[in-house]
């Protein structure tokens, strides 16, 4: 497999440390990955910081690019803009069993919640893994989330791992992938980004990598090696975005929306089958839960600062799904399906001329 630092870049911007989204101080990530045959899935957990998320909440802001999902949570995070729990990902089934485990988790740390406090709002994000999971077992119980919850740190493996396990993207391999860039700020300060996110979208006639239309050729090569019809686009993509930059909601809403142009420039078109969503969140500071707390006096970052951060949140997540894709490793899961690794159809990077 290629180094990683020998993929295809995207920008000018410098990375963070680790070139993930653990480059935001504070922020972990888990996986918790079931593989076993038939099942092929898992849990990924991103913690905004180790504290108590319900008594000290992270701003926060999604958007919904293309509605067709199955997550829970996100009506609160819009009308609140904060979180109040890890972020979880896993499977369109599983998305109940990791909103019960997260739920009793608050409960576990903060006996009062529902009765003397307020109740917690479960954030769990979903894709359908169906093609090389067994789904209908739904094999994610709480105990998985808790596993990824107590796994999170700040190196962050990437590929068909937790969540992503069973993933396909472009009719490849897709999963988890991550990547980070670092911001010029005022003062001779810098500003980190990251992104982290879990592909399972695309028509591999569309891939684009690093400006290289790829996917036609990649498309060519699988169908002389196959019978199987060409499938429509009926995948999903979760794209997260971390900064440590001072931003409340509403700026946070507008760093969700440019995940979008990372993504567009992979080949996306938010396919009417696709469930798109982008949620941004910032580690500057923490929301008391209680009205009792002093509320934190935040000098925000001007508007008219944004662009540097803009292009940060472009280019780091078209970096992750680069990442995601070159990471996976292939898997045959439920009824013999079997998804290819890009890795093992474009071994070297630039990409050979020949055909």
């Amino acid at each position: 497999m290629i180094p990683r630092h020998l993929l295809p870049r995207i920008g000018a911007l410098p990375s963070g440390q680790r070139d993930t989204i653990t480059d935001v101080a504070g922020v972990t990530v888990g996986h918790c990955t079931l593989d076993a045959n038939e099942v092929q899935t898992g849990v990924t957990v991103v913690r905004p910081h180790a504290g108590d998320l319900f008594r000290d909440r992270v701003p926060a802001a999604a958007v919904v690019l293309n509605g067709f999902g199955k997550s829970v949570g996100l009506m609160q995070v819009e009308e609140l803009g904060v979180l109040e729990t890890p972020i979880a990902l896993t499977n369109t089934f599983s998305v109940p069993a990791v909103a019960t485990a997260q739920i009793e988790h608050c409960i576990a740390a903060n006996p009062e919640t529902g009765r003397g406090l307020p109740t917690v709002n479960p954030l769990v994000f979903e894709c359908n893994d169906g093609f090389l999971n067994d789904i209908q077992r739904m094999a994610v119980t709480g105990r998985h989330y808790l596993q990824a919850c107590e796994q999170a740190g700040g190196d962050v493996e990437e590929g068909s791992v937790g969540a992503g396990r069973g993933m396909s993207s472009f009719g490849l391999k897709g999963g988890i992938g991550t990547a980070s860039r670092r911001v010029p700020a005022t003062g001779g300060a810098e500003h980190a980004v990251g992104a982290l996110v879990l592909a399972n979208y695309g028509r591999l006639p569309q891939l684009i990598m690093a400006g290289h239309a790829l996917g036609a050729r990649l498309a060519a090569q699988m169908a002389a090696a196959t019978t199987a019809t060409p499938e429509p686009e009926k995948g999903s993509v979760i794209l997260l975005v971390a900064t440590d930059a001072p931003l409340d909601a509403r700026q946070l809403r507008r760093l969700a929306l440019r995940a979008g142009a990372g993504l567009a420039r992979t080949g996306s078109v938010f396919g009417h089958g696709s469930g798109d969503i982008a949620l941004a969140f910032s580690t500057a500071y923490t929301v008391p839960q209680q009205n009792n707390r002093t509320m934190p006096a935040i000098a925000m970052l001007h508007d008219g600062l944004l662009d540097p951060l803009f292009q940060a949140v472009a280019d780091s997540t078209e970096q992750a799904i680069i990442h995601a894709l070159w990471r996976a490793s292939a898997v045959t899961g439920r009824d013999g399906n079997h998804r290819s690794a890009l890795a093992d159809l474009l071994p070297t990077w630039p990409p050979s001329t020949s055909a």
